[in-house]
């Protein structure tokens, strides 16, 4: 009888870890056929393998998000400012996943400057604020300064993806919302809730100090309090003053007149 009941708690416990996972995990699969280029390597940073990985990659994701999630990398060689840039992009190639000029974020990689622009129109300028373009810049600098631009796209389209999961306003680095902290939760609950059925299963302990001990002959026989010293600690409170590359910037409205957030750095 107590084995059926462990084994009905700990099928429920697994039924709650995969029930808090599985929204963190992609479900759409996009074929070839329906496939279209959101990359765009002008700058020729990336192999043809790798542009064709992070095409699926962003094809896959953006169906689930019902957003194009674009990449535009260039040199620049005009020296056009890299917001101007972005927004005329947007504009001449009437990007967007539900019609033209619809649902789209783009990062764009100004190579002649070493700067780099996020973007997000309609749902995107929503789900990806400036805070939370500020954010996904952040976490991609180190990537993009060490020339490791393939990881820093895939970074790129998977933090957009996560963070456009959330309601607009709400920080989706919390850690109430992180996938890892919600399992170790779940397991705890589970635990502490098997703990207490097989407590209650059991038997009560009767047997106490009391048990065994003769009140009418034990006391306390002798008390004291030995003062020995005062150690006093200092410690010097270190600043943060890494900012990601440096950085800020903001949305704005494109010469067509699209509005959009927006996050600009140097990397």
């Amino acid at each position: 009888m107590r084995k059926r009941k462990h084994l009905a708690w700990m099928a429920a416990l697994l039924l709650l870890v995969i029930t808090l996972v599985s929204p963190l995990i992609p479900m759409s699969v996009v074929s070839a056929a329906d496939s279209k280029n959101l990359i765009y390597d002008e700058a020729n940073l990336l192999n043809e393998q790798e542009k064709s990985e992070l095409n699926a990659l962003a094809n896959e994701y953006g169906a689930e998000r019902q957003t194009d999630f674009v990449i535009l990398t260039t040199n620049n060689t005009e020296n056009q400012d890299v917001q101007l840039l972005t927004e005329d992009f947007y504009d001449e190639h009437a990007l967007g996943y539900d019609k033209a000029h619809g649902n789209a974020v783009i990062l764009t990689m100004d190579m002649y400057n070493r700067e780099v622009y996020l973007a997000g129109f309609y749902k995107a300028e929503d789900y990806l604020d400036n805070g939370r373009l500020q954010s996904i810049r952040s976490r991609i600098t180190s990537e993009l300064s060490s020339g490791d631009y393939k990881l820093a796209f895939e970074k790129y389209i998977k933090l957009s993806y996560k963070y456009m999961g959330y309601e607009p306003g709400v920080n989706p680095n919390n850690i109430l919302f992180n996938g890892w902290f919600q399992l170790v939760v779940s397991v705890v609950i589970g635990g502490v809730v098997v703990g207490i059925m097989t407590y209650r299963s059991g038997g009560r302990v009767t047997v106490n100090r009391a048990t065994y001990e003769d009140s009418s002959t034990s006391s306390v026989i002798d008390r004291q309090d030995r003062y020995i010293r005062t150690t006093v600690t200092k410690r010097k409170i270190e600043k943060n003053n890494n900012n990601g590359g440096g950085g800020g910037g903001g949305g704005g409205t494109s010469r067509g007149g699209h509005s959009h957030s927006g996050s600009r750095g140097s990397f």
